[in-house]
C-alpha cells in the first residue's frame, strides 16, 4: 500500500489514482478551492434557485436527507438563504435508532418547518436485499445506499418538482475525479446504468420489488425538466462547519449517548446504530475504514497534522463498535460467529497478512510511529 503524502488515503480507495507527486486527487481537489470565486458560485445558485422558485406555495425543490448534520445545513441553505419551499425525504431503515438520530429527523422538520416525506422498503426486503450485500458483496447496504441516491429524483418527476438537492460531489470531494460540476444530472445516468439489476434478480428479488432502483430514463427527467444539482459546488464542503451550524438548529450528536469504537468523531452518521458495519467493510477489503476518511478531511481542513492522523488511524482504523455490530446481527439473524465467518471471506490477503486467526496490515500507515 501507498498513502498520500498530504494526507493518509491508501492508494487501494477505489477509483483514486495519485500523481507524480504521490498526492491523491481529493487532496488536489481540496486545493483548487482557492481559486475558487465562491461570491459568483452563490450567485449561480441564486440564479438557479430563482429561475425554479414558485409563487403558488408548491414545493419548488427536494433536499435528498437522513437527518444529520448535512441534511440541517442543506435545508439551512435552501430555506433560511435562498428562500426556497423544499420538501424534505428521508429513505428510512429498519436499523435501531439513536436517541440522537430519532430527534434529528423530528427536529429537521420543526427547526424548518418543512414537510418531509419518509420512504421504508419493507422490512423482509430491506433484510433480504441487506444479506445479499454483506455476503457476496461485503457491501451491506449497496442496495439501501443506492435508492437513497435514485428515489428523491423519481419522486421529484412524478410531483413536478424542479430541483433535488444532492449534498457533496461523493467522486469529486473525495477524490474519483478532477471534473467539477454543480449538475447531478450525468451522475444520476451513470448511477443508474451502474445499478446491476440482474444481480439482485439473479439473487431471488423479484422485479415488482427493485422498483425503488429503477430511476427515471434520461427521456423522463428531460420532459420534466428536472434539474438535480450538488450543493458543494456552491459552497466549500466542510462537514465539521454544517456540524457546527446544525447545532445552532437543534440538531444534537452521540456526545453523551454513545462512544463509538473505531470512529474518531461522534458527529456523522449518527442515526442508525448498525450503520456503521456498512462502512467499518471497507476495512478488510482496502485496508481503511471510517477513522481515515474523517482524519483525511481534517487534513485538508488544516485542522489536525499528519502526524496526529497517522495515531488516530493507527488506534481506532481497525476497531468495529460492539453495539453496532450486535444490533446489525440482531436484525439480520447473523449469530456473531457466522458474522465473522463472512467477513472472513473478504479479508484482502495483498493487503494483510494471517497471525493465528487474526488478519494484520502488511503496510499501515503508522509503521513509522511503532
Amino acid at each position: 500500500m501507498n498513502y498520500c503524502k498530504k494526507c493518509v488515503i491508501p492508494d487501494t480507495r477505489p477509483g483514486s489514482i495519485f500523481d507524480d507527486e504521490g498526492v491523491c486527487p481529493a487532496c488536489r481537489n481540496h486545493e483548487r478551492r482557492s481559486s475558487v470565486n465562491w461570491q459568483a458560485r452563490r450567485e449561480e445558485l441564486q440564479a438557479l434557485c430563482d429561475k425554479h422558485r414558485r409563487s403558488d406555495g408548491y414545493y419548488d425543490c427536494i433536499i435528498a436527507v437522513s437527518g444529520g448534520k448535512d441534511s440541517h445545513f442543506l435545508t439551512y441553505m435552501m430555506t433560511e438563504e435562498m428562500g426556497m419551499n423544499p420538501l424534505v425525504m428521508t429513505v428510512g431503515d429498519p436499523f435501531t435508532k439513536t436517541a440522537a438520530g430519532v430527534h434529528n429527523l423530528n427536529n429537521l422538520s420543526e427547526a424548518f418547518g418543512r414537510d418531509r416525506l419518509l420512504f421504508n422498503f419493507s422490512t423482509g426486503l430491506f433484510r433480504k436485499v441487506t444479506r445479499i450485500a454483506t455476503e457476496q458483496l461485503g457491501e451491506p447496504l449497496r442496495f439501501i445506499e443506492a435508492a437513497i441516491n435514485i428515489l428523491p429524483t423519481k419522486y421529484a418527476c412524478a410531483l413536478g418538482i424542479p430541483l433535488v438537492v444532492f449534498g457533496e460531489d461523493g467522486a469529486y470531494e473525495y477524490g474519483n475525479t478532477d471534473v467539477e460540476n454543480y449538475s447531478a444530472l450525468d451522475w444520476m445516468i451513470e448511477y443508474a446504468e451502474r445499478i446491476d439489476v440482474e444481480f439482485w434478480l439473479d439473487n431471488g428479488v423479484r422485479r415488482d420489488e427493485i422498483n425503488g432502483l429503477i430511476p427515471p430514463t434520461p427521456e423522463e427527467i428531460q420532459r420534466s425538466g428536472l434539474e438535480p444539482f450538488f450543493m458543494s459546488y456552491f459552497v466549500p464542503w466542510d462537514g465539521r462547519r454544517h456540524w457546527e451550524i446544525s447545532k445552532r438548529f437543534g440538531f444534537r450528536d452521540l456526545a453523551h449517548e454513545w462512544r463509538r469504537e473505531g470512529n474518531i468523531e461522534d458527529y456523522d452518521q449518527v442515526d442508525s446504530v448498525a450503520y456503521i458495519v456498512h462502512s467499518w467493510m471497507k476495512y478488510p477489503k482496502f485496508g481503511f475504514a471510517r477513522a481515515t476518511d474523517i482524519a483525511c478531511r481534517w487534513i485538508r481542513g488544516g485542522r489536525i497534522s499528519r502526524e496526529k492522523a497517522k495515531k488516530l488511524v493507527m488506534e481506532y482504523d481497525h476497531k468495529l463498535d460492539q453495539k453496532a455490530m450486535d444490533d446489525f446481527n440482531q436484525f439480520m439473524g447473523y449469530t456473531t460467529r457466522q458474522f465473522w465467518d463472512i467477513v472472513e471471506r473478504f479479508w484482502n490477503p495483498e493487503l494483510f497478512e494471517k497471525d493465528g486467526v487474526l488478519w494484520k496490515l502488511k503496510d499501515p500507515v503508522y509503521e513509522d510511529l511503532l
